[in-house]
């Protein structure tokens, strides 16, 4: 290729890069006088960011940011005839829009304009504050204390909309307590540990600004009012008193069981194979295979618990929520006293050889360990735990989050009983709990039927 053409080549991208920005306003001229105006404006401002300077590109902008400005008095006046709330939300992203635009081109707007934005600001402003006033004398502090804050956000510092605001937001705030599940007395400490798991969760999620109005409180502010003979035996009664003496405005109770478990027990015994490689006398490589008998024991449970669970108000005892599930879950254990020799990537459940020579057998001996062991549980995963488990692997509580997550198979010798698995089954069902309490976060009291007091009349 002529030197010469390689360097023409070479400057196109930099004689497209100055054209760009002219070509760009030209554009931007074109949609103007079609009516398109943020067309217009959005190709202005494009070649105005790759060439500020450009005199037709920043001409270009202020021609489109003038027929913009044009059009939205027009249309915020009409609009304020009919819905003047509506017509200010428009003044604000007017006043915003033009705030945007001031690097690119001055947004003109008409004399009597800035009049015009100051009286529907106010008038909003006054609209939302009386609202919020009546609101707050109607007990719904949280509708109140939006309208506070919209007369603030219209008018900054308009009246004492602020300190209003303040006050509407402590009354709104809703503290909930979780109290111990009533659980029969064979499910041990079951129900406190699922109120304490649930309450974790609740107050990692439910924060601002998620939950507005809704704060999660401590265990400790339940315990503190609690008797050791109400730990594992509290009624619907005993959940309200305690919510209350705690300060919550809404308790989380609920009941715990019965809990379903069933028990498999799978064996897988038969011959695996162990690759041998070996240097000959003449210092080749010989492979050969061995069989080696082998054992495991696979142990499954499956596990279902009803749980059913209320938000309840402690104002008036109403129930605000009711739900009712049954999660399940299902754990399996995997041993084998076999300790293998060597390096596990050795083993293989079938030699090279056999599944060459026999594939039916291969597939049945195949079958057999999916059946035993799980669909996804390899020989090697297996033989890796056995030489990192030691001489034995006792059930220890700390595992259980293994369960809880699902794991395909933990390699130990017994399996969790059914209360610790119904715990881990629990433990991941919180989501409607979660949903129910995000709902009530926006919703007044008064709105959900909950009576008020004396006092608050």
């Amino acid at each position: 290729m002529p030197r010469r053409l390689v360097a023409i080549l070479l400057a196109l991208p930099l004689l497209a890069g100055c054209a760009g920005p002219s070509k760009l306003a030209q554009k931007s001229e074109e949609k103007l006088a079609g009516g398109q105006h943020w067309r217009a404006w959005e190709l202005a401002t494009k070649a105005l960011d790759r060439e500020p300077g450009n005199p037709r590109a920043r001409a270009a902008a202020a021609a489109a940011a003038s027929a913009i400005s044009r059009d939205w008095e027009r249309r915020i006046q009409a609009m304020a005839d009919v819905d003047s709330l509506s017509a200010a939300e428009q003044v604000l992203e007017f006043a915003a829009f033009r705030l945007r635009a001031a690097s690119y081109a001055t947004v003109p707007v008409s004399s009597e304009w800035p009049g015009r934005e100051l009286a529907l600001r106010r008038t909003a402003a006054r609209t939302h504050y009386q609202r919020g006033r009546d609101d707050l004398a109607a007990h719904r502090p949280r509708s109140a204390y939006d309208h506070f804050k919209d007369a603030d956000r219209f008018v900054s510092g308009y009246r004492d909309a602020a300190r209003l605001a303040d006050r509407a937001f402590e009354k709104a705030l809703t503290r909930v307590a979780f109290v111990p599940f009533l659980t029969p007395s064979t499910h041990g400490s079951l129900g406190r540990e699922l109120a304490a798991t649930w309450q974790d969760e609740m107050a990692q999620c439910l924060v601002p600004p998620t939950a507005r109005f809704t704060r999660v409180l401590t265990g400790d502010a339940v315990e503190r009012v609690m008797t050791v003979a109400q730990l594992n035996r509290i009624t619907r009664a005993d959940a309200v008193r305690l919510g209350l003496r705690a300060g919550a405005q809404r308790v989380v109770w609920g009941m715990v069981g019965p809990i379903r478990s069933e028990t498999e027990l799978h064996l897988f015994t038969d011959v695996v194979s162990r690759r041998i490689t070996e240097k000959g006398p003449d210092g080749s490589e010989a492979t050969r295979w061995v069989d080696v008998p082998i054992e495991v024991i696979a142990r499954v449970r499956n596990v279902s618990v009803d749980v059913e669970y209320q938000v309840i108000a402690t104002q008036d005892g109403s129930s605000l929520v009711q739900h009712r599930t049954r999660p399940s879950t299902s754990a399996r254990v995997v041993w084998t006293s076999y300790v293998p020799e060597g390096n596990v990537e050795a083993y293989q459940l079938v030699s090279e050889t056999v599944r060459a020579s026999n594939p039916q057998r291969a597939r049945g001996v195949e079958t057999r360990w999916k059946a035993a062991c799980g669909e996804n549980t390899t020989l090697r995963q297996v033989l890796e735990a056995r030489l990192a488990s030691g001489r034995s692997a006792r059930y220890a509580r700390q595992s259980l989050p293994r369960f809880a997550a699902g794991a395909a198979f933990v390699f130990m010798e017994e399996l969790p009983p059914p209360e610790d698995l119904a715990l881990a089954a629990l433990t991941g069902s919180s989501k409607p709990l979660q949903r129910d309490l995000l709902r009530l976060d926006g919703t007044d009291d008064v709105d959900l039927g909950v009576a008020m007091q004396d006092e608050e009349r």
